[in-house]
């Protein structure tokens, strides 16, 4: 049986990338340099042959990205609420100054499974939302070759889980503003293909 190949993308840059902690804020959009990027992603992707849907998280710079994903396909984007960002709650709108000066910001990066955002969700939460929300796109679509727009946190989870890398070292992972990692999900377990690429051709790994 043919595995289902995911293209995990994570959305472009906007105003407040690497500025400010926006989880789930609505109205962000991209910026001019995002809309450049997603358009330049989406050129890597257009590359690859047999493309067959193109899912993306509810927040306006997951949807931004995508579009120009799906629409030289004729593709609608789907929304898939479970791809959207980890939900931080109380720390919605802190800027990564304040998050880095918070005693909790250790157990962040150090022992992310053991913490949870006040008024959020936890690491633990969103990871098992992430895995659960693929499962269903990769039942959906048996053999197929997908597209799913998201953020780096969950594609971190997603990638860590697909490894067999405990939670607590997620952080480890590297996943940059519009690009783009690969999973096959085989009957067997998952293969990672790559991980957090920002060019060059793709075609070859789709090919696999």
């Amino acid at each position: 049986m043919k595995p289902t190949l995911v293209l995990l993308v994570r959305h472009a840059v906007t105003p407040t990338t690497g500025i400010k902690l926006p989880g789930r804020a609505p109205g962000l959009h991209l910026s001019d340099e995002g809309r450049r990027q997603a358009d330049a992603t989406a050129g890597r992707i257009a590359r690859v042959p047999k493309v067959t849907a193109v899912y993306a998280s509810f927040l306006e710079r997951a949807r931004e990205t995508a579009a120009p994903i799906a629409r030289p396909r004729g593709l609608a984007v789907r929304i898939e609420r479970d791809l959207g960002d980890i939900d931080i709650g109380e720390w919605t709108g802190l800027s990564l100054k304040q998050a880095r000066r918070k005693p909790e910001w250790e157990i962040v990066l150090r022992h992310p499974s053991g913490f949870h955002f006040p008024g959020g969700e936890s690491f633990t939460e969103m990871q098992t939302r992430v895995t659960e929300a693929l499962a269903r796109l990769v039942a959906r679509h048996p053999g197929e070759l997908i597209v799913a727009v998201s953020h780096a946190d969950p594609i971190k989870a997603a990638v860590a889980h697909a490894l067999g890398t405990p939670l607590d070292l997620f952080q480890r992972i590297v996943i940059a503003p519009a690009s783009i990692t690969v999973i096959a999900y085989r009957p067997d377990g998952p293969a990672v293909l790559t991980v957090n690429s920002m060019n060059g051709d793709l075609a070859a790994l789709a090919s696999r």
